[in-house]
């Protein structure tokens, strides 16, 4: 086909809009007549009223949008029509223009406060009487496009509360997952207690805990925090759990002693993550952590520290000492330089390694909790064993923030009861 061919596209045709309904209320059937004549050349619709009763009875069968009342009518006036007019119940505000012969400051106001919206004064000038209407049928079309507005809004918010309450559920689902992670909240070990704490600022978190048996006379501890909060923490916690749990084809601690070698030392675990962080994780994040490993019949603790807060060890005298420099997060430098803690654990002795959700705690006013405000903590609650000492702790910390905790809180407590030690040459 040639283009000179080709027909042309039919333009769409403009939107007609509606016919807007009038009430005319007039108690005089000549005017009447003259001013519905008008209105329906005007391009209105026109229903009419002889007196005030009439017309609020029409208006409650037909919702008109505009009414032009006339203010002297028998049986109910303009001035009680409109009283009466904005007490029914309506889907929208209707425009009132009332007609009057007086147009005075008393009458003006005696109208307004009925809910008039405009006023005409007689002998009508029907220019002018349009003018005022189509002024009204803007603020009629105004009203229609915010109460549209208004109901997508609202059906908007309905679906957004339907997705969230989904959401919500499948939150709270996955903190039942991810508690189900630390299956163990407790352990005894010979002389030695390990108690666990987990507790997520929202509903999932980043923070992980964790023990497992690695021989007879060794245990494997770790805690760690991974950056950020919320879901993609959270599965990276769930990831780095397949790596720390006690299945021994999985745990890569005990993977060597599956070959009868020696566990993974606690700075070749930390090395292992380092590396799968930057070589098979396609993610910013990263984290900190403390694995150690116990010999609960020497209490000999061989630890290392990736970033994560110090270790507190309170002796049994209560002398307190935060352990360890440091060391770099995993997952961030290809090289990292990670610190080796090796300490031995006495009768009475206990160890607190404890995510920084707690010493970074804050008052509303800003201040931290810090280390000062932990070794408190520790000497307060020094006669407190296990879950009793944590769960003290966790109120304390709560109570010090005052309910507004922004990260999540995590801890181990290791305790080396006094009890005769069976001491193993090796």
């Amino acid at each position: 086909m040639k283009i000179a061919n080709r027909p042309l596209p039919t333009p769409e045709a403009p939107a007609v809009p509606p016919r807007r309904m009038v009430l005319l209320a007039d108690s005089s059937a000549g005017e009447r007549r003259l001013l519905a004549r008008l209105l329906r050349r005007g391009g209105y619709d026109v229903a009419e009223a002889s007196d005030g009763a009439e017309a609020l009875a029409m208006c409650r069968d037909l919702s008109p949008e505009l009414v032009l009342s006339d203010w002297d009518m028998p049986q109910m006036s303009g001035l009680e029509f409109c009283r009466a007019f904005r007490k029914l119940q309506r889907r929208n505000h209707g425009y009132f223009v009332m007609m009057t012969r007086s147009v005075n400051a008393a009458d003006i106001t005696a109208g307004l406060e009925a809910g008039a919206d405009d006023f005409l004064a007689r002998p009508i000038v029907p220019l002018e009487l349009l003018a005022r209407l189509a002024a009204g049928e803007r603020i009629v079309r105004v009203e229609e496009e915010l109460r549209a507005s208004n109901k997508q809004l609202r059906d908007a918010l309905a679906k957004l509360s339907e997705t969230q309450a989904v959401i919500e559920h499948d939150l709270r689902e996955a903190r039942k997952l991810q508690q189900g992670l630390v299956r163990e909240r407790s352990g005894r070990f010979g002389p030695t207690e390990i108690s666990l704490l987990l507790r997520p600022a929202g509903h999932v978190g980043g923070d992980l805990v964790g023990f497992f048996p690695i021989s007879d006379d060794r245990i494997g501890l770790y805690a760690l925090d991974v950056s950020g909060h919320g879901v993609t923490a959270a599965l990276l916690t769930a990831q780095l759990s397949v790596h720390l749990s006690g299945s021994a084809d999985q745990n890569v601690a005990l993977r060597g002693a599956q070959s009868g070698q020696e566990a993974a030392g606690p700075a070749a675990l930390a090395h292992f993550f380092n590396n799968m962080m930057l070589e098979e994780m396609n993610t910013d994040s990263y984290f900190t952590m403390i694995y150690g490993e116990l010999n609960h019949r020497t209490g000999r603790l061989r630890m290392v520290q990736a970033g994560h807060p110090h270790p507190v060890l309170q002796r049994s005298d209560g002398t307190i000492l935060h352990l360890g420099r440091g060391g770099m997060p995993i997952g961030v430098l290809e090289e990292p330089i990670f610190d080796e803690i090796d300490v031995t654990l006495h009768p009475g002795d206990r160890l607190l390694i404890a995510s920084d959700g707690i010493t970074e705690a804050r008052t509303p006013n800003g201040r931290q909790l810090g280390t000062e405000g932990l070794e408190a903590v520790m000497r307060t609650n020094a006669f407190l064993h296990g879950h009793a000492f944590l769960e003290s702790m966790a109120w304390s910390v709560s109570e010090y923030c005052r309910g507004e905790r922004q990260d999540d809180v995590s801890a181990v407590l290791l305790e080396f009861r006094a009890e005769t030690l069976v001491i193993r040459l090796d």
